[in-house]
This record gives structure tokens, sequence and C-alpha cells, in this order.
């Protein structure tokens, strides 16, 4: 390092509330994104407004919150006690401040930093507060955290509660576009915590009378449940599961206070633990874990006293105790699947024989595939400490693992010209490419032991670390890019079906996305616009106007990486793969990927695409 460098006091700043928010947003809301992603920061920022209506509604007040958004604009309506008001202004815009840190006004709340609100209002461009309690209101606008006007307080006839409009940053959330079935799964999983609780989202109501297992009957197909849904309520927790009659892996849905915790924690750790030992003391049989847990779908919910996350975004527990005098959490769990469970088990033979013939099957699957498993595995080890198939990334080493890790990426291309510009022009820090060689396999209808027997699978398996399921992920996003021809169409098809086939959990919890890249490049002396459509391009002569460049991308491989980089970076679109609850997994590739041609040929004809006459675009 140069001598000439200076460290002064001029060098050392203090940043007010809302500067360190906006420029750090990372530390408040996790990653930014675009709303293409169920975690990034649009949706954490209505998350974290809804959670202060929730906990209204736990302690007693108010049983409907309203949710509008039209446009880029929120509107957040609860029907709670209402803000203090004369610390209205102050409880969305400083920092320290907020009525949970009082635990008798709060035992279990979601949010007790203080901080999601002002993080809000910070990373909005306009952020309007009202307040309505005891016949009058007060009302204050902000706009990037900055206090615009401050409303007096005056008489009200309205309902108490509290409101809460804005619009998110643009210059933060580039390009950002809300997607309703994000904010629907969000507002089902805050109705199934919160039995008596009504959401209403532009006009639809939501609202649950089972709970959990309103959850499980909502994401699992019922001829796809192995027996009926388990459903067991404690004082402090509520279990649902079942076993799928397809699904090979693991896949469960865990909260805590009503957070939805979907990197797991020290409550899911415990409950996968407590599931294995009931059921080895409910059979008396020494039975292998991955055996019970295989194919079980769960969820489980717990309310602990001041919990600890690991992150402001509050999706992994770290907390290993209850609170309050009481029990760990791991001791928790235990006793209330060991007394809960096995009550259940007695009572219900039926199940209990279900769950056992399930686990004998796994068992003997298990049995045969051990010594290809084990060959795979070798095999997988010595190829990435010599193959370039994965060109990792760096969010795995050292800090980048804890800051980073929801931004993490890995891109599935296939081609050496495509793989190559990617690879040169990816952030290395977070984004890793996986090179496909050729077509993959069509997978459907075949057993698990294709995924060891495959090369490309099983070193795809490995590079995901997934075996064992989604525990240890080590990406986040996992983008499938390929060219936007029939070929690469095709190839697009048979990944998808590989990840339905065998790890479909992947796909339900929102990891698997498809890359847009630009079909064309419009450009003059003096600008470059990439369009990703028919309409963009026609937008983009009119701007440019005079006789511009017009460049048809027909491949991956024609982009270079200096191109490539404004493609994968912070403008990236991807286009989320999702699963419609109407259809099974197994109807759903019996109809792509199975031998009913003649069907197909007919579904694809009556909604095929007409193309346009590329000769002509490119005269």
């Amino acid at each position: 390092m140069s001598e000439n460098v200076q460290y002064t006091e001029d060098n050392i700043r203090s940043l007010d509330w809302k500067e360190h928010i906006r420029m750090r947003p990372g530390m408040y809301i996790g990653k930014l994104g675009d709303g293409s992603s169920p975690d990034d920061g649009i949706y954490i920022l209505i998350k974290e407004v809804l959670d202060n209506c929730i906990d209204e509604f736990v302690m007693g007040a108010g049983k409907t919150i309203e949710i509008k958004i039209v446009d880029s604009q929120v509107v957040i309506r609860d029907y709670g006690r209402g803000i203090p008001l004369g610390k209205l202004v102050d409880v969305v815009s400083k920092m320290n401040t907020g009525g949970k840190y009082d635990s008798r006004a709060f035992k279990k709340s979601v949010g007790l930093n203080g901080v999601g609100t002002k993080a809000v209002n910070a990373l909005s461009s306009s952020f309007i507060v009202e307040s309505i309690r005891d016949e009058k209101a007060k009302l204050a606008s902000f706009e990037s955290g900055s206090l615009i006007e401050e409303g007096e307080i005056n008489p009200s006839k309205a309902r108490r509660g509290t409101k809460v409009t804005f619009t998110p940053d643009q210059t933060i959330f580039k390009n950002y576009k809300f997607r309703a079935e994000y904010i629907v799964k969000m507002i089902k999983n805050y109705v199934y915590l919160n039995p008596g609780l009504t959401i209403d989202f532009n006009g639809e109501k939501y609202f649950s009378e089972n709970g959990l297992k309103d959850l499980l009957e909502d994401i699992v197909n019922e001829n796809d449940l192995l027996y009926p849904i388990v459903h067991l309520r404690g004082d402090d927790i509520e279990v649902a599961l079942t076993h799928s009659k397809t699904q090979y892996s693991e896949e469960y849905h865990s909260f805590v206070n009503g957070q939805n915790t979907t990197q797991g924690g020290t409550h899911q750790a415990a409950f996968r633990e407590a599931l294995v030992k009931t059921i080895r003391e409910f059979f008396g049989k020494n039975y292998d874990a991955s055996d019970v847990r295989k194919s079980v779908i769960a969820a489980i919910s717990i309310k602990v006293m001041e919990p600890v996350f690991e992150s402001q975004t509050k999706t992994k527990l770290g907390s290993t105790e209850m609170g309050d005098g009481m029990p760990t959490v791991r001791s928790y769990i235990n006793d209330f699947l060991g007394t809960q469970l096995d009550n259940f088990l007695h009572k219900n033979p039926d199940t209990a024989a279900s769950i056992q013939r399930k686990i004998m099957q796994a068992e003997k699957e298990r049995k045969e595939l051990s010594g290809i498993r084990k060959l795979a595995r070798d095999r997988a080890k010595k190829a990435n400490l010599h193959n370039k198939k994965l060109r990792d990334c760096r969010v795995h080493l050292g800090d980048l693992k804890k800051d980073r890790r929801l931004e993490s990426t890995m891109f599935i291309t296939e081609g050496d010209s495509a793989s190559g510009s990617i690879t040169k022009s990816r952030d290395v820090n977070t984004q890793a490419v996986f090179s496909l060689r050729g077509k993959p396999l069509n997978t459907y209808g075949m057993t698990k032991k294709i995924v060891y027997e495959n090369e490309e699978f099983n070193l795809l398996q490995a590079a995901l670390n997934i075996e064992d399921g989604l525990e240890d992920l080590r990406y986040n996003n996992i983008v499938i890019a390929t060219d936007a021809d029939v070929d690469g169409m095709h190839i697009r098809l048979l990944l998808i079906t590989f990840f339905l086939q065998f790890f479909p959990e992947l796909i339900k919890e929102g990891h698997l996305y498809i890359l847009q890249t630009p079909l064309f490049r419009v450009r003059d002396k003096k600008e470059t616009i990439y369009c990703y459509s028919e309409n963009e391009r026609l937008n983009a002569l009119s701007k440019l106007r005079g006789k511009p460049e017009i460049t048809r991308f027909k491949g991956l491989g024609e982009i270079s990486p200096d191109e490539f980089k404004f493609f994968i970076g912070e403008d990236i679109r991807l286009d989320p793969v999702m699963l419609d609850k109407g259809t099974t997994i197994e109807q759903l590739l019996e109809f792509y990927m199975g031998k009913n041609t003649p069907i197909r040929q007919e579904f694809i004809i009556n909604n095929l695409k007409v193309e346009l006459d590329l000769a002509e675009l490119d005269a």
C-alpha cells in the first residue's frame, strides 16, 4: 500500500440512520433483486410492514389486514391499536425506537429490533404513515427517509389502526416488478399461522381455519398423499406432516413467531431429529434416519421468547432456548413429538402402517443404491478436482459465505462458447457456471439410480449439494441459461424434467429460474439498447430514430463477454419456474414428456405463437 495515502480525522464519517440503510441495504433486507425471486428486497419491505400488523392481531387487536398494490405503490392498512400519535414520526424514523422492547406488550413478537419500518421508510422514494386511535388521527410523509411533512393531530371518525403507503425507491431497486404469486404465498403463510385473521389483497380475501394443515393441503395434491395429514397442536408449537407417494427428498416449511424461516435453523433441525427418534421408539426399530425422513413433507411452527435470528431478514433461527424458564428448543420439540405423535400413531394404526411400509421401501431402495452412490460420490469428488464443468464462486469462502449467500447463483449452460462468455463476464464472488455437454438425458419415468449413473446429473447434483435435501443447498438461485431456439428450449425442458422428477422442492421453494437474454441489439453512434421482445425493439427504433444498426442474437455464444455482463449483472432478467397446485408433478411430466404425442401435438398447435419473419427484421 502506498505510504502517501492519508488517514486523518477527515476520513472518519458518521452516517445518520437513513444514510446507513440506503448505503448498506443488504444488512437490513438481504439482497435487493428485481422481484423475480421470493426473497428479493421489495417483498421484505412488504413483510416488515405486515409483521407489525400481525403483531397487533396476535395481541388481540384487529382481525383484518388490507393490502393494495397498484403498479409500484403498496398500501397496507390494519385495524389494530394504532401507533401512539405522539411517537408516530419516531417509530418510523428513529432507530432503536419501538414498542417491542417492552416484552409485556409484545411477548412473542416477529420483530424485536425496532428496525423494520425504518428500513422501509429509508428505502422508499415515498413513505406515508397514518395512525388512528382514540378518535384522533395523525399523518406523516417522508421521501427517502427524510421527513417532508408532519401533520397535526385531528379528530377522526375512521376505525382505529395504522395505514402505511410506500413506493420502493427505483434508484435502489432497479427495474423491479411485484409478482402477485410471491405476495399471495407470503399472505397465505400469515393466515395459516394465525387462524381467525383475514388478509384482503387487492380485493381477494385469504383466511385459514386449520392452520398448518391447510398449508400442506394447499401445497400437496391430495392424490400424492401417502396418508391423511397428521396435525398436532400445543401451547407454543404446531406441526403438520405427511409422506409423499412420489417425491424422493424431504420438504420442510418452518416458522418462528409467524416468521417463515426459509433456511431452517435450530427448530427445524430439532424437528427432523425428533421425528426419527419418535418413529424408532414407536416401532421399536433402529431405522436409518434417511429412511424415516425420505419423502416427508412437514410444517412446524413454534413461538419463542425474544428469538435470535442469524440475520435481519430472519430466515434462519439461531435460538437454542424457548425462553422464560422453558426448556431448550431441542428438548421442547422432542418432548412434544415424543408424546403427541406417539399418541396419534397408537390411535391411528392405518397411518402407522403406511409410514412403516414407506420406511421399509426406502430402506430397500437405499441398500440397492448404496454401492452405486459411493462410486458416484467418489467420481464426483475426483471430477471436481480436475474438470471445468463447474466454475465455482467465492461466496462459499470466508466472510462472503454469511454476507452474500442469498445472492449466490449457479448458471447451467450448454456449449463452450456460451459457458465461456458467462464465465468471463460473471461476478466471481456470487456467480458460478456449470457447463453441460450436449443435451441431457430425458429422465421422465426413471428411478433415482439414473442420477448416480449419469455423469452429467451426478456432477450437477454434487455441485448443488442436494443429494440429501436442500438443507445445505450451495446456491440460492439456479438459473438455466440456454439459447432461445428449439434446441435451447428442449434443453430447458429436459433440465426442468430432471428437477421435477428428483428434486421438486427446488422448484416449490423458488430456487429455479430461466435466464432471459436479449433478442436484439439496436444501436447508433451514441447509444446501445438491448431488446428482449419485438415491442422493445420497436420502442428502441422510435427512440434512436434514423437508421440504427439492428443485430438479431441467434444464440448465447454470439454474445461477447463484454456484452454478457449487462445481462447477468444488476439488470438481470429471470423468469421463475413455478408449479400450479392444480396439477400433480406426475400429470405434468406425463403430459409434456410422456408418450401422448398426438395430444401434445394438438396442444402445441393450439398454443403456437406466431413467429416474426426474421429475414424481414434483418432487412
